[in-house]
């Protein structure tokens, strides 16, 4: 990024931080947590411990970072190198990205800009200017991304309070600022588990690891009594509304399962994990010493802010956590598809200079698609 971009983008991100900085706290038990922060071009730096809001202000300020982070352990030294810092233990995160759901909706809202020549073009294996197949793919997620992600914080929400005795009260749900959801659990039974422990957990919410027997199939002579009933609770509930539909369907799918066999039966298991389990990102929850965005700060890839959904059923991130302001900035846009912020539409560019407020150039800017002009 030139430096021209890099002065714009901290230049609004400065102004955001002092107009805005009410929406940025520090988390709860902020001595016991580890700080860190990147600036625009370069790399992270962690290992830090702060105080209070004052502390954070002054960070922000002072280093206009392209992002903040913060842990989601609590240490007795968190300033200290990792094996130094004698874990406590960590509120329990997840992660759910657009991207990782892979809805058809992606080939339609993805450019291409290629490593060799900066050509950008609809989404595409090569350059089709220099054929190269050294490419970055640069998301502006749709109205269906985000909608199909909140249908996975449901999900993981509905499990959590019905299968595993989390309080509603604790679970608390933040667009990350680009693609998708970090849903947050605080004081719960889980705090102090280690990241082998947590692995299982994710298993369990993402439904992975079932065996056929825990729903009835057995290999030598199946038993249609063992099957699960649509009433249910847990995952055999899930699953017999999943496959039976109505409980009147019962008995004739049950037949056809037991014809089946076991084999078809364990298949049919994995096919329907990624509709009942919760598509989360098992790597996140495992990882007990990860930083992550801290809420209210802006994303380096969107500059759009994480923000708390307090009705994630209304929630627009593209209303809702789009907070730069309207004063108008010349770019030099290309972008070969359109997209949509604060209920305006921009785009298509065709490689034009054209003008746009202060939020939609950061955005660009930020996904590599426009340069100031």
């Amino acid at each position: 990024m030139r430096a021209k971009e890099i002065k714009f983008l901290e230049e609004s991100f400065k102004k955001y931080y002092f107009d805005h900085f009410d929406l940025i706290h520090v988390p709860k038990r902020t001595s016991e947590r580890e700080f860190g922060f990147q600036k625009f071009n370069s790399g992270m730096i962690r290992h830090m411990s702060l105080k209070d809001n004052k502390e954070l202000h002054l960070l922000l300020m002072q280093n206009i970072p392209s992002d903040i982070y913060c842990s989601n352990a609590y240490y007795s030294f968190p300033n200290l190198p990792m094996n130094e810092k004698d874990w406590k233990e960590a509120d329990l995160i997840f992660d759910i990205d657009a991207k990782d759901l892979h809805l058809e909706c992606r080939s339609n809202h993805c450019v291409t800009k290629c490593n060799e020549c900066n050509e950008v073009s609809k989404l595409s294996d090569y350059c089709p200017k220099c054929n190269s197949s050294k490419i970055n793919i640069k998301s502006l997620p749709c109205k269906t991304c985000i909608e199909e992600s909140k249908k996975e914080v449901f999900k993981l929400s509905n499990i959590l309070i019905e299968d595993l005795g989390v309080e509603k009260k604790n679970i608390q749900v933040y667009f990350s600022g680009n693609e998708g959801f970090h849903v947050y659990v605080y004081e719960s039974q889980f705090q102090q588990l280690g990241s082998r422990e947590r692995a299982e957990l994710v298993d369990y919410l993402m439904f992975k690891g079932t065996i056929p027997e825990t729903f009835g199939m057995k290999k030598l002579k199946p038993n249609r009594s063992l099957f699960p009933e649509i009433e249910d609770k847990g995952w055999r509930g899930r699953f017999s509304k999943e496959i039976f539909g109505l409980k009147s369907k019962r008995s004739k799918i049950v037949s056809e399962l037991i014809s089946e066999g076991y084999s078809s039966f364990q298949k049919k298991l994995i096919d329907i994990s990624t509709t009942i389990g919760a598509q989360i990102d098992p790597n996140v929850t495992m990882d007990i010493h990860r930083i992550f965005r801290l809420p209210g700060s802006l994303n380096s890839k969107s500059g759009l802010t994480k923000i708390l959904c307090r009705d994630i059923q209304k929630f627009d991130p593209y209303l809702e956590s789009s907070f730069l302001d309207e004063n108008t900035v010349e770019i030099m846009a290309n972008c070969p598809i359109e997209f949509k912020i604060k209920n305006k539409k921009f785009g298509p560019f065709d490689n034009e200079n054209t003008t746009v407020p202060t939020y939609t150039a950061v955005y660009m800017i930020c996904k590599n698609l426009a340069t100031i002009s």
